[in-house]
């Protein structure tokens, strides 16, 4: 099918918008695909998109397309750190899984470390003020804002963030089959969390890693395999995405200055902001996979059991069907459904989190510099080549 070559190519991320609206309107169910061996679906209407995600039809653990004697003969690695991540199961271990961690990241418990988050947006701040030379949003604040945040929620040394963003880049990247020392990377983070967790059973402290370290040792609600899981999916998914809506949040608002100056003159603005951030230049570009789980009539198109399906989450935000002048940059839209954060029971947790870090980081960065701007003498910013995500490799801006 004609652009199928499209989304494959390094600079997919660069004026895709026209492209995901000829699929709305030409191909909604859009075969990436046809191989029998192969078949992949992306689906682009804000509606469709919506079905799917909450849809039992398509599964997230691609392994129940399998004989259950094909599946006992899988070799699975206890310390592979990638087995029954909570993001590619079904319930029930799904239900389980995201009940253990749910009341660490209910809004009642998030806003209780809105001062933290305050300290910590001013700390670097104030680093900020006293470099010299070009600064990088992402790399001065942006990016160290949310992993110090998560590292002190889970009981991560702060001192080891730059090994995470390496490890984080490298998974990420791996998506699109571009990782150098992938399977270096994740033996060393294996091997780190190893360590890390023989500490916090010697000397537990009040941080979500001892907890979850409990429910192994005594409760037996969570595997050693789901626990190695379930630490690397909260420290890459608690800052990566965050980081992006941060970042990508900001320069939305460079780009279009008027609403810029609304959000200046009236700070109660900056929560609709983030939402629209959210929605106009989405963190997450796709969703994780589906599998057909049988053969599925899904809007015309014949999707079969096995079948690979995703979600266009950046196309859905930008359905003119679901929202007024869809392609408009508006700090005031009322009606902002996006469906940034996912929909259905997969719906992101740290959604709470990662939008008191937005609303925080923008606050205080408006406050601490009233004048700042994109650094208008160097290059516009250019989005990073990773198929899921949507993020800017830089960001540099002028303080004043």
């Amino acid at each position: 099918m004609e652009n199928t070559e499209t989304i494959y190519r390094s600079n997919f991320k660069v004026g895709v918008y026209p492209f995901y609206q000829h699929l709305r309107l030409n191909h909604p169910v859009f075969p990436m695909s046809n191989e029998d061996s192969n078949r992949s679906w992306m689906i682009t209407k804000y509606d469709h998109v919506k079905e799917l995600l909450k849809s039992p039809s398509f599964i997230k653990d691609q392994k129940k397309l399998f004989s259950q004697s094909s599946r006992e003969d899988m070799n699975e690695d206890e310390l592979n750190i990638f087995q029954n991540m909570m993001l590619d199961v079904d319930p029930p271990d799904h239900t389980r899984l995201r009940k253990l961690v749910q009341p660490y990241f209910n809004p009642k418990t998030i806003k209780k470390m809105e001062p933290r988050i305050v300290e910590i947006a001013q700390d670097l701040l104030t680093e900020m003020k006293h470099k010299k030379g070009t600064i990088d949003l992402i790399e001065d604040y942006a990016f160290p804002l949310p992993i110090i945040v998560i590292s002190e929620l889970l009981g991560v040394p702060v001192e080891d963030r730059n090994k995470f963003r390496k490890w984080s880049n490298t998974i990420v990247a791996a998506s699109d089959n571009a990782a150098v020392d992938f399977q270096k990377d994740v033996e060393a983070f294996t091997a780190y969390l190893t360590r890390l967790f023989e500490r916090r059973k010697k000397e537990p402290e009040e941080d979500l890693i001892s907890y979850l370290l409990q429910t192994v040792d005594e409760e037996e609600q969570l595997t050693t395999t789901e626990l190695y899981s379930m630490v690397v999916l909260l420290i890459i998914a608690g800052h990566e995405t965050t980081v992006n809506l941060i970042s990508n949040t900001m320069f939305a608002l460079f780009e279009h200055p008027d609403q810029l100056s609304k959000i200046q003159s009236d700070q109660t603005l900056i929560p609709s902001a983030i939402e629209e951030g959210l929605r106009f230049y989405s963190p997450v570009d796709f969703s994780t996979a589906r599998w057909a789980e049988a053969d599925i009539e899904f809007h015309g198109q014949r999707i079969q059991h096995g079948d690979l399906v995703i979600a266009s989450i950046s196309s859905a935000n930008r359905d003119e069907e679901k929202f007024n002048h869809a392609d408009q940059f508006d700090v005031t839209r009322n009606k902002n459904a996006h469906v940034a954060f996912g929909f259905g029971i997969h719906f992101c947790l740290g959604a709470p989190l990662a939008r008191l870090e937005g609303k925080v980081a923008i606050e205080e960065l408006l406050n601490a510099f009233p004048n700042i701007d994109l650094n208008r003498t160097m290059n516009r910013p250019e989005w990073k080549p990773v198929f899921l995500l949507r993020g800017l490799s830089q960001l540099p801006v002028a303080l004043n």
